[in-house]
């Protein structure tokens, strides 16, 4: 969770008598409530063998060791993880009010304007005004019907893509034309334009949130050390971030400028997010004073949320797919069974693929973006029979409990036909697969997530077939992930397209 070079540095600029400090200001009896866990090193506690992208596996390790419920000590803050269904819903479910706090960190803070949107903030009467207005103006069903056109469209465009390079039976790279279609389709619902067109603007808007996606999963040294914030700033990591939000923050006012011209025409059914969110500043219509920081704030939040976490989800589908060639027959067979010789699967035909619905939800159960859910006490709790004190870290292991041998069957084994013979679904009401979460902090973005997802994944396995390029086995495909806010797949998903017909 941290990188080496600084924990070198924390070593080299701490004297010893730090040590001495730290037992002090530990309060003992605190130590003793919380639940037990591997021993740490004097200062950094567990931080040195913790590692990002594969943190969801260390976790689950451990907790074969220690049990569904153990601590670890991230420098000078206790983190409770979580690794079973039960507590799951002890924690999101039945204590949901004790444990939907998040935990503040640094660069997480400045991005989302210390945190006044829905991902980073705070459990206060902000967040709960800030998800009223985006679920019931932005997010509701009626406006994601309402982008309907805007995702055929862009999910057009990329099928004449990818047809182009079936063609010419070139190798695609999946992860390329998926992320340009989110970045199109979220910035067209969200900003009202795309930056599809290669020159300066584009490169531009990539640069941006490329390092702003960056920022979102890195730590500093003062996440779990408060008082060495001083080595950050001497590592340049406070100016660096400074710039990448300044530079944010221009991007975002220019945005709201033009959405603020009064010669900018908006026809009815089809007002993007930002002229809702300025509608709503307008005609004083919350309860909450709307200020251009929030409205940037929740232009941050859908940008960074949206674009990402569906990309990556679609590589993993096909991913498993690509290496279970019973299931992608089967599945595909029963689309165009079903849909009919069509060119394009509309989204209320897709509604009745049954076995392509449980594909989605098997791939989320072994292979979902986010693995680990990160939570922060609001207040003392207990659970599991320890007692847990207020802004205690909890990080709900949920890669490990999609995988828990008491719920599933052959847990390891990617079997969609599990999910024919019950009604779980995604909306987190059950806790053997919540891949987006429960409770007051579930994502509110899943409608939008699962309406793109589902006319995305139907229509590349309505269209193409989809064969591994030449020396490439089922055999060799991994899954390894990248670290980050949304977990992409390490090494590249190459495919090649073939048109069906």
């Amino acid at each position: 969770m941290m990188p080496p070079l600084i924990l070198l540095v924390l070593y080299l600029t701490l004297p010893l008598f730090l040590f001495f400090l730290v037992r002090n200001l530990m309060n003992p009896n605190k130590s003793k409530t919380l639940p037990p866990g591997p021993k740490g090193l004097p200062i950094i506690g567990n931080l040195y063998k913790l590692d990002n992208s594969v943190l969801h596996l260390q976790l689950w390790n451990l907790s074969k060791k220690f049990g569904p419920i153990f601590t670890l000590w991230l420098g000078f803050r206790p983190a409770i993880i979580i690794s079973s269904p039960q507590l799951a819903e002890e924690a999101m479910k039945i204590q949901d009010p004790k444990f939907c706090g998040r935990p503040k960190f640094v660069a997480q803070q400045r991005i989302s304007y210390n945190g006044i949107e829905m991902a980073f903030s705070p459990y206060d009467n902000c967040w709960k005004e800030i998800k009223k207005i985006c679920v019931s103006n932005v997010l509701s069903p009626r406006r994601i019907a309402g982008y309907y056109s805007i995702r055929k469209e862009e999910v057009k465009k990329m099928m004449k893509k990818i047809q182009q390079h079936a063609t010419s039976s070139e190798v695609v790279n999946l992860k390329d034309p998926l992320l340009n279609l989110m970045m199109n389709l979220v910035c067209k619902i969200v900003l009202g334009r795309t930056y599809e067109d290669e020159g300066p603007e584009r490169e531009r808007f990539l640069s941006l949130f490329d390092e702003c996606n960056a920022w979102l999963g890195t730590y500093f040294l003062s996440d779990y050390f408060p008082f060495l914030s001083w080595i950050d700033r001497m590592m340049g990591l406070h100016s660096r971030l400074d710039k990448n939000f300044k530079e944010l923050d221009e991007f975002y006012q220019e945005i709201i400028d033009e959405h603020s011209d009064p010669n900018r025409k908006v026809l009815e059914g089809e007002e993007d997010v930002t002229h809702i969110l300025l509608q709503m500043q307008k005609d004083h219509s919350t309860s909450m004073d709307l200020t251009n920081d929030h409205v940037k704030a929740i232009i941050m939040d859908i940008l960074v949320g949206a674009t990402d976490t569906t990309a990556a989800t679609t590589v993993w589908i096909m991913t498993n797919l690509i290496k279970n060639a019973r299931v992608l027959k089967k599945v595909q067979e029963e689309i165009r069974s079903l849909g009919g010789k069509k060119d394009f699967l509309e989204e209320d035909e897709i509604q009745k693929f049954t076995y392509f619905k449980a594909v989605i939800k098997e791939s989320l159960r072994l292979h979902l973006p986010a693995p680990i859910i990160p939570r922060a006490t609001h207040e003392s709790c207990n659970i599991g029979g320890y007692q847990i004190p207020p802004n205690t870290l909890v990080y709900v292991n949920t890669w490990a409990i999609h995988r828990d041998p008491q719920s599933w069957k052959d847990p390891e084994e990617f079997y969609p036909e599990r999910f024919l013979d019950n009604d779980i679904n995604l909306r987190g009401q059950d806790f053997k697969l919540f891949p987006f979460g429960s409770g007051r902090r579930m994502c509110p973005g899943l409608p939008l997530a699962t309406a793109a997802l589902d006319l995305i994944l139907a229509n590349l396995l309505n269209s193409f077939d989809w064969e591994l390029p030449e020396g490439i086995k089922r055999e060799d495909i991994d899954y390894e992930r990248l670290p980050g806010i949304a977990h992409h797949k390490k090494n590249p998903l190459y495919l090649i397209a073939k048109t069906h017909i």
